[in-house]
């Protein structure tokens, strides 16, 4: 869409409109949280939030029952906040600076969330991961894997709380995060939010039919997540279609085992995945396995999987 001076400017007209732009700036906000650092109703700042969206600052996101602002077309917001900065100094007005304030309050609710569901989950966590190799060991080798090349444009498909992110989105030039739960999302804002992590799009979205276009990236990322898949061929074909020529797939899974416990207790819909398997599912979606990586654990052996798609071929010179 393009950038409608007019639009904007009546948009930015309005004080409250233009304090929750510059939140918005700040992190990805909640309508609730919006309310909350405002001081005032869910609806009267849903209003403010509509004619923002529809100028183009602001992008509305649903996840579950709750709907997630962010900031609008960097080619219409990007301007802006060079404008307001000459204008207000590196300091900001008094209001931004209260409104940053406030801020905290949310910080500090998100991160108390994120502690209480680690602790409550936590036992089932460890004992998945007692099985297998450390996790540290395992992120240590998927960086050996992605150091080949630059990163690029990273996704991470079933981000979870955003460990792969947190990881490697530092070395991306951008970064997207899909997950199914909205629970796993807010727990990954609560975790870059305390990180200082800026610039991560997460989305809500389903590894059948990702909210990206065909090419929008030069890596992606599958993360134990593939043995919760019904159809793990159409995930990988999926996670193909956002490849750009050269681009990067890293699956990470189990190898194939035999622990029905994990399918009856944790819903791992498949018992760890084959060679042939993952080769085929890749040469299926245009990729081809380039490299294939094992970690021994004590009951389970995690696999690393790359598949490459071919770069673009080069114009011969006459």
């Amino acid at each position: 869409m393009p950038c409608d001076a007019l639009a904007i400017f009546r948009a930015l007209a309005d004080p409250t409109r233009l304090r929750i732009f510059h939140l918005l700036r700040a992190m990805e906000l909640a309508i609730g949280e919006l309310a909350q650092v405002l001081g005032q109703s869910q609806p009267r700042v849903s209003r403010h939030v509509k004619i923002l969206s529809d100028a183009g600052l602001a992008e509305r996101r649903k996840e579950g029952s709750w709907v997630f602002l962010g900031l609008g077309d960097p080619a219409c917001v990007t301007p802006l906040f060079g404008t307001i900065d000459a204008w207000d100094g590196e300091q900001g007005n008094a209001w931004t600076v209260a409104d940053r304030a406030r801020l905290a309050a949310v910080r500090a609710d998100r991160a108390a969330a994120a502690a209480r569901y680690f602790a409550e989950h936590a036992e089932e966590w460890d004992a998945i991961r007692s099985l297998h190799v450390p996790e540290s060991a395992v992120e240590a080798r998927i960086g050996e894997m992605l150091a080949d090349a630059a990163i690029g444009r990273l996704v991470d498909i079933g981000t979870g709380t955003g460990r792969m992110i947190e990881l490697f989105g530092g070395q991306a030039e951008s970064v997207v995060g899909v997950d199914r739960s909205p629970e796993m999302l807010r727990l990954a804002r609560a975790k870059f939010t305390e990180a200082g992590l800026i610039g991560v799009d997460l989305r809500q979205g389903d590894m059948y039919a990702l909210p990206l276009a065909d090419g929008a990236a030069d890596v992606v990322i599958i993360h134990q997540v593939l043995h919760f898949a019904q159809q793990p061929a159409a995930a990988i074909a999926e996670a193909g279609r956002l490849l750009a020529a050269g681009g990067r797939l890293l699956v990470i899974d189990f190898a194939s085992h035999d622990r029905e416990d994990l399918r009856t207790r944790d819903a791992h819909v498949r018992l760890g995945f084959g060679d042939d398997q993952i080769e085929a599912w890749f040469r299926a979606a245009g990729l081809a396995l380039s490299r294939v990586e094992e970690l021994v654990g004590e009951a389970l052996t995690v696999k690393l999987w790359m598949g490459s798609r071919a770069p673009r071929a080069a114009l011969k010179v006459v």
